[in-house]
């Protein structure tokens, strides 16, 4: 969908909101979300998604999200939220700095790293007492199941060590790898390297929260690893679980990463 047609389609104040605003695109991986930067030299600059509704994913989801961890965790403010049909609309504030992904970070890899999981563990520190957000196993493989059903997986899409395996063979692997205990904290759900924002180096905030919940840690621990190997090279993703403090679960590893693949 182009800018222009977004605009037509939005509710008065929504389009209002964003008028005056260039629109520059971002690109996130495999995410169904069409991502744009607005930018104005005399206004702050500001993030607006648009979404199909598919099951397991919706940004009606990440603006609940966003609204618990309002004062909890370094987040984007909601501004404005619309649902028309089957597609939502977000409009977020903008988290000062630039994705830890960005190349300016690359002279100081390691310096990266401790900033990562310095959050990560902040993030799991956050209290699942009263949190409404279920991503469980037994949850979100139902989701994946659902997701199925409706032909809603990309097999082209796998991760290589996994293309030319068919969904239903890897739907039985997940379920026969199922972790028997979960160590259950508040996760990220997508805590891959461009979602961590960095200022001068250090940490500045998280964004794209659609999938978090109450989940095993390891939800967390092996999508970072995976996204420091392929951001950085495999021989730093030692140094996730040095900072982190954890000996690593190469079944949790394993079953969260090819989990990742429904989603």
């Amino acid at each position: 969908m182009q800018p222009a047609e977004i605009i037509r389609s939005l509710p008065t104040d929504f389009a209002e909101a964003i008028s005056g605003y260039d629109f520059r695109p971002i690109h996130l991986g495999m995410s169904p979300s069409q991502v744009f930067r607005l930018e104005d030299p005399n206004q702050p600059n500001l993030y607006l998604k648009t979404s199909p509704r598919l099951p397991g994913f919706s940004l009606l989801q990440e603006k609940q999200k966003l609204g618990w961890l309002a004062g909890r965790l370094p987040v984007p403010q909601v501004l404005q939220f619309a649902e028309l049909e089957t597609v939502d609309y977000l409009l977020l504030s903008e988290i000062a700095g630039q994705p830890a992904s960005d190349d300016s970070f690359k002279p100081d890899i390691l310096g990266v790293i401790e900033q990562l999981v310095s959050g990560l563990k902040t993030i799991h520190a956050v209290s699942i007492t009263d949190c409404p957000f279920d991503s469980r196993i037994e949850t979100v493989i139902e989701l994946a199941l659902e997701r199925i059903e409706k032909g809603l997986i990309e097999e082209s899409d796998f991760d290589d060590e996994r293309l030319g395996i068919s969904v239903e063979d890897l739907a039985r692997e997940l379920s026969a790898s199922k972790p028997v205990r979960e160590d259950l904290v508040f996760t990220h759900g997508d805590y891959c390297v461009p979602n961590i924002i960095l200022k001068n180096g250090n940490l500045s905030g998280f964004v794209d929260w659609g999938n978090a919940g109450i989940a095993d840690r390891y939800q967390d621990i092996a999508l970072l690893m995976r996204s420091v190997g392929y951001n950085f090279g495999d021989e730093w993703t030692k140094y996730v679980f040095e900072f982190y403090g954890i000996e690593p679960d190469w079944g949790k590893i394993r079953f969260f990463q090819l989990l990742d693949e429904f989603f």
